[in-house]
């Protein structure tokens, strides 16, 4: 916006920038002693590659370490949105969970 003032320009700017909404934020989760017997969620939110990063995770721990149980699953929606499911699944049935994120 331009202001014309005694013959000078006066131009109002507005900062984009915004202002970020407050978070409260969590702590991790405890880490696990040992992964041995233990079975790992490989969750997918539907980010860019994540799954095909994931694929790639579940084959290095049948590789690797075979003695943990990998459980690959997809996100019910894409990853902006929650999926209390999908968190209770794994509470329930799993050990640790790895939420993947590829490009």
């Amino acid at each position: 916006m331009v202001n014309e003032t005694n013959g000078g320009a006066k131009i109002s700017v507005l900062n984009p920038v915004g202002y970020p909404p407050k978070i409260t934020p969590k702590p991790m989760a405890p880490r696990l002693g040992s992964l041995d017997g233990k079975t790992l969620y490989l969750v997918d939110p539907r980010f860019d590659d994540s799954g095909l990063f994931l694929r790639q995770v579940r084959d290095w721990f049948a590789e690797h370490m075979p003695s943990v149980k990998t459980k690959l699953v997809e996100m019910s929606s894409v990853y902006t949105k929650d999926d209390p499911k999908t968190w209770e699944t794994i509470k329930a049935n799993g050990d640790g969970a790895i939420i993947g994120v590829g490009h």
